[in-house]
């Protein structure tokens, strides 16, 4: 993969904090300020705002909109139309009603994506969420609050229903917490998982 920057012929990109090696595809769109790592992939009819902070090798699929506020760590995958929020009380700035309200950021509310975690095609992620580490959503899922490190979850709203592998398989739900693929092997630590220092077989 070449160092430079792709952008589409039919993409937009105002951003000059784009990394090496990231592609953006047709009618994408970039906007100022907004942070992209190296040897990223966004998706056709992409949306990335100012105020966005996207990390390295991250995946983001057809029609995902990432909005201010919202961090994806590195090797974060967002699946298909996968959907953000930052404003847990939205409303129209004409008119007059909410100036105060908006007058400064104080309406902002932050979402983390931590390192490696899977968003599933049409998930909602709602504002102030944090997805653990390798975490993995299903599609269609509605996720508030925190998922553990490792933890799969679907639903509306989204429950723990086992814990996968940061290969992406789902892990045995009892007994040895080992990969049957990669031989990774875990340990529990609270709801989530964390893997076991140089325990692959």
């Amino acid at each position: 993969m070449t160092n430079e920057v792709f952008v589409h012929p039919q993409a937009i990109n105002e951003s000059a904090e784009v990394g090496p090696g990231t592609r953006i595809w047709a009618f994408a769109h970039v906007m100022k300020r907004a942070v992209v790592g190296a040897r990223c992939n966004i998706g056709d009819h992409a949306f990335i705002e100012s105020g966005a902070r996207i990390g390295n090798g991250v995946i983001i699929k057809n029609g995902v909109a990432v909005w201010e506020g919202v961090v994806l760590e590195d090797g974060v995958f967002a699946g298909p139309f996968a959907v953000f929020t930052n404003d847990r009380f939205p409303r129209s700035r004409a008119g007059g009603y909410a100036t105060r309200r908006y007058a400064d950021k104080r309406w902002l509310e932050p979402t983390v994506v931590r390192e490696g975690a899977t968003l599933g095609a049409n998930c909602t992620v709602m504002c102030g969420a944090v997805i653990g580490r390798f975490a993995m959503v299903a599609a269609n899922a509605f996720v508030r609050g925190r998922v553990p490190d490792f933890a799969l979850v679907a639903g509306t709203p989204a429950r723990i229903i086992g814990h996968v592998c940061a290969c992406g398989l789902r892990l045995p739900p009892a007994g040895e917490l080992r990969c049957g693929d990669c031989g990774l092997e875990y340990e529990r630590a609270g709801e989530g998982l964390r893997m076991k220092e140089g325990r692959r077989t």
